[in-house]
């Protein structure tokens, strides 16, 4: 409760929220100068926040030489940690490595269920977004993966996208399952691509999808290569 309190309460300061929010958007650490600069204020008062930030573990500073002598300068990126606020407490964690592990205990035939279902969500998802926005697979390539990448922002996975022709260029920076891939890389990131391959298919019908880096094996980001046939 005083962990939840702490955020609440640093999150409530609309100047701080929205640092968090541009630091979340950013992908990349941001120093004290860019933020004086980004929301004109005092680098003393840009410093006061990223540290209020820091001290509820929502952002980390890393300290780096600057290569032309002086004082060493402080980035802030985002936490690795996972935070989360329920009223009342929920443990969602623990119910999905109980579900997990459950899933590749049965083996080969759970594994295969896992996967399928991911895939499932993903059209899921899709068909919900074509629905509300009105949609159809008729529509051009450009209102269909603007689409896409509306249902990626809803979906938590801060997506960067990039096309050009019907090839498709798209970064993840978040893994919503991240905690849990930690245990189980391979079963955990099988789904996730097959719950991206489920939204595009739902959009695209006939499409290739292939991944190109994993935040898990050192990248910065998931990214991958969609083509549209």
């Amino acid at each position: 409760m005083n962990e939840t309190l702490k955020i609440t309460n640093t999150l409530s300061d609309p100047t701080r929220y929205y640092i968090y929010q541009y630091v979340l958007k950013k992908h990349f650490p941001v120093t004290v100068k860019e933020i004086a600069k980004e929301f004109s204020i005092h680098p003393n008062v840009a410093r006061l926040h990223l540290s209020k930030l820091a001290e509820v573990h929502m952002l980390e500073a890393k300290i780096e030489k600057t290569g032309q002598g002086g004082r060493p300068s402080k980035r802030y990126h985002l936490t690795d940690s996972e935070i989360g606020l329920h009223f009342p407490y929920r443990n969602y964690q623990m119910l999905s490595d109980i579900l997990l592990e459950t899933m590749i205990t049965l083996g080969p035939e759970g594994k295969k269920a896992l996967y399928i279902t991911g895939k499932k969500y993903g059209e899921k998802l899709m068909e919900t977004a074509l629905h509300r926005q009105m949609v159809t697979l008729e529509d051009s390539f450009e209102r269909k993966l603007a689409l896409v990448i509306e249902a990626a922002e809803v979906a938590g996975l801060q997506p960067e996208f990039n096309f050009d022709g019907k090839k498709i260029m798209f970064e993840m920076f978040n893994c919503p399952f991240k905690e849990t891939a930690k245990k189980n890389q391979g079963e955990i990131c099988h789904m996730h691509f097959e719950f991206l391959r489920g939204m595009f298919e739902t959009v695209f019908l006939d499409i290739e999808l292939r991944e190109l880096g994993n935040m898990l094996n050192g990248c910065i980001s998931c990214s991958y290569e969609a083509v549209a046939k």
